[in-house]
């Protein structure tokens, strides 16, 4: 592989491959990209210890290196072991031991010259009559993930459990392990897909959770009645099955909802509880399940009691963390203590403990310690904002390492994607708040309209409104900061990705000169060129009220005029950075494209960042330093 040299620049002092990247206290893109990532495994069968992976790349040759620890969970020294198999319960295995469960692809439809033409080898085509001909950064060739079951004293006894179909488990582009489990008696497996094919598929998220039995070898819905999402099934010791729901079909970011499958009937633990699930557990004895949510610009950690009954009282949800900080996954419970990750804008995710009754969290692993202990810290103050229709709105405003008052800084608006994701006390390894701020940036980081952690209306409220009432709480946020002494208006800057990049697209169109700089990632720029190109269709109808044709659907007119960035270029006046993907099609690249060739030829000064290789993500080391390093270079440039 050709080795990548860059330009030694103030950001980077040293060559991205040597050792002289950890003489600064500052974090830089390098220093980044040296810490290690963490995983668990689960909890040892004994109960007494959790496994867990550390993972680090290498930059040189963009390799990476896993090791595997075990560690008390009451705390102490952590050992490394080459081999977890007996330590960890195998879910893969059926309870009776009897079989074991894999996914595999299967060519189940034709796609290519070649499938139809097999006598012309060499032909180069794809023949489609259908949409979802592409998904994410991968074009459909056919093949299906399918859910197999494989007989653990003769391997060679191996079942489909969704012969023929043209459907997946685990589903794509996302889906896991997760997506499938035995049931408690092994006689059955269970697993989630969303059984539509092409266009249906294209326009809907109405997955499912089904029941294939071993014996009968016949698939049931448990879901039938519910038209949106419905996914993460997991049961409970004594063989009660939950999982969570999303009810309307089409809406990705709909409420998601934890249910309960009693004997009595199906039973909504949190239909009247004012928020939305991320994932669940359940309780060693049953009577409970935990649950984390975002929750006031966080994502703590939460209990709710499961009745006997589904005629039954649901008690309210009892919060057990709090703090300036994510619990951004569940790992499992061992008597009082449950096991978590943590994280926040200074430190990347860690595992801990959380003491169910007090809510008190103990660091279990340190993986990250060590570099941690040369890196500067930022401080995040979380600011209360009024904005325009006087509401409160949490803003995180993150300060650059010894910060002093007395000075001016240049600030940036951090806009987030989603639109509907959560905008909590995260660490990202490339829209990093800390690494912004290291480079001498305050960073301004609203819970805009459309971010889940603030109630449901909330929420909601984006949902055809892309170009109002969130854009006024994002320049409400940046006025509000920008009344400080310390902030330098004459070089404040927005940027942000996806649904933040469609943001920067808007923003430069109607900022009033606020802004010196914008860069956009992978942003939204031409609602009807969008809609024509991009693969989950079920997103901009719901979002957009249906398709730029749809003349007589007022949300719909509004959307593809007045909140579409591409009818506002003739009031750009402001230099933006385009970055784009050339695999990333939920975005496709025309609308980078169609952004970078607008300004240029209305004489803006601007720059194009393409990736022919990457998604909507940037996910190659050497990839992401040249972001990070064109990121802050382009601001160097145009807030200077």
């Amino acid at each position: 592989m050709r080795k990548l040299v860059l330009k030694v620049t103030a950001l980077s002092s040293a060559l991205i491959i040597g050792t002289g990247a950890f003489a600064q206290s500052n974090l830089t893109p390098e220093m980044l990209w040296k810490l290690k990532r963490v995983s668990a495994v689960g909890i040892t069968k004994d109960r007494k210890s959790v496994v867990y992976r550390a993972t680090q790349y290498n930059m040189e040759d963009e390799s990476r290196t896993t090791e595997t620890f075990k560690i008390p969970i009451g705390g102490g020294s952590a050992t490394k072991i080459d081999d977890f198999t007996g330590l960890i319960e195998d879910r893969m295995i059926s309870p009776n031991g009897e079989f074991q469960l894999f996914a595999e692809d299967v060519k189940i439809k034709k796609i290519t010259g070649v499938d139809y033409y097999p006598q012309l080898p060499k032909s180069d085509v794809m023949i489609i009559e259908d949409l979802n001909y592409r998904h994410w950064d991968t074009w459909e060739d056919g093949k299906y993930s399918h859910l197999k079951i494989k007989s653990t004293k003769n391997p060679n006894q191996v079942i489909d459990a969704m012969e023929g179909e043209p459907y997946d488990c685990p589903q794509k582009p996302f889906g896991g392990d997760e997506d499938y489990l035995w049931s408690p008696d092994g006689n059955s497996v269970l697993y989630v897909t969303k059984k539509s094919y092409g266009t249906e598929y294209a326009i809907s998220t109405n997955s499912d959770i089904y029941q294939y039995d071993i014996l009968s070898k016949k698939t049931v819905n448990l879901t039938k009645d519910n038209k949106g999402y419905d996914t993460q099934p997991a049961f409970s010791n004594n063989g009660i099955l939950a999982w969570c729901q999303m009810k309307r079909d089409g809406y990705e970011s709909d409420k998601n909802d934890i249910i309960v499958r009693l004997k009595s009937g199906d039973l909504n633990l949190t239909k009247d509880w004012d928020g939305t699930v991320n994932g669940f557990v359940w309780g060693e004895k049953n009577d409970k399940i935990y649950f984390n949510a975002p929750v006031g610009g966080t994502v703590q950690l939460f209990e709710i009691m499961v009745p006997k009954s589904a005629a039954d009282k649901v008690t309210a949800p009892r919060q057990i963390t709090d703090g300036q900080f994510d619990v951004n996954g569940i790992v499992g419970q061992v008597g009082n203590t449950m096991v978590v990750y943590r994280r926040d804008m200074n430190h990347a995710s860690e595992i801990y403990t959380v003491n169910l009754k007090k809510g008190k969290l103990s660091q279990l692993t340190h993986v990250n310690d060590d570099m941690y202990s040369k890196i500067n810290m930022c401080k995040v103050v979380k600011r209360m904002v009024k904005t325009t229709d006087g509401k409160d709105m949490v803003t995180w405003v993150v300060y650059p390492p010894n910060f002093d008052e007395s000075k001016k800084y240049p600030t940036l608006l951090y806009c987030q994607g989603g639109p509907q994701g959560a905008l909590s006390q995260f660490y990202s390894f490339r829209w990093n708040f800390q690494l912004m701020a290291s480079q001498g940036y305050i960073v301004v980081a609203p819970n805009r309209r459309g971010m889940p952690g603030h109630g449901v209306e909330w929420n909601e409220q984006i949902s055809g409104d892309y170009g109002g009432q969130n854009m006024k709480d994002y320049l409400s946020a940046i006025d509000d900061v920008a009344k400080e002494s310390y902030v330098d208006n004459d070089r404040l800057g927005c940027v942000g990705a996806s649904y933040g990049g469609y943001s920067a697209f808007y923003l430069a169109g109607i900022h009033n000169r606020r802004f010196k700089s914008f860069i956009a990632h992978d942003g939204i720029f031409n609602w009807r060129s969008m809609y024509g190109t991009t693969e989950e269709v079920f997103f901009p109808t719901w979002d957009l009220g249906g398709p730029y044709w749809n003349r007589n659907h007022s949300k719909a007119r509004k959307a593809y005029n007045e909140f579409n960035p591409i009818n506002r270029v003739q009031d750009w006046d402001t230099p933006i950075l385009i970055i784009q993907g050339g695999l990333d099609f939920r975005v496709p690249i025309g609308q980078g494209l169609e952004a970078f060739q607008a300004a240029q030829l209305r004489g803006v000064k601007s720059k194009l960042l393409y990736f022919p290789e990457e998604n909507h993500w940037i996910l190659k080391p050497q990839n992401a330093i040249v972001w990070q390093s064109e990121f802050f270079k382009w601001l160097d440039e145009t807030l200077k």
